[in-house]
């Protein structure tokens, strides 16, 4: 089985992440970690090369889990939901797994553009992981 998530530092990101991690070791699969960047902004220079170090960060984290896994990044201008989408198409998987945040009674109108558009246009199963209070560290 292959599965497929989103890299992000919230703690919806970080809580999607662990569940994919969990899936992967349940199902004997493959994960694809798709880190998502618009590229081309000079003033996100910080912001990426943070994320890059955490990027490294959980390539380690995987070594030591023993799960057959890939780390993707793209800066093709996308989205991260179209990127994300995308990779899953290329790349033939089985499951999406995406975190989402609590929201308030308006926000509830709206879901969340990214999770909404792969809720809606994807061709594999999507698993949606709310944060919980050991994520929001």
């Amino acid at each position: 089985m292959r599965i497929v998530a989103g890299f992000l530092r919230s703690p919806e990101g970080r809580a999607a992440l662990q569940r994919a991690l969990e899936e992967t070791k349940l199902r004997d699969g493959e994960l694809l970690v798709v880190h998502s960047m618009r590229g081309g902004e000079r003033d996100e220079l910080d912001q990426v090369m943070s994320y890059r170090e955490e990027f490294e960060k959980l390539e380690e984290q995987l070594k030591a889990s023993g799960v057959t896994y890939r780390l993707v990044e793209y800066a093709r201008g996308n989205s991260p939901s179209e990127d994300l989408l995308q990779a899953s198409k290329d790349e033939d998987v089985d499951l999406i797994v995406i975190g989402i945040r609590r929201r308030s009674p308006v926000g509830k109108l709206i879901l969340g553009s990214n999770a909404q558009d792969i809720l809606l246009h994807s061709d594999a199963a999507v698993l949606a992981v709310k944060a919980g209070p050991e994520d929001e560290s």
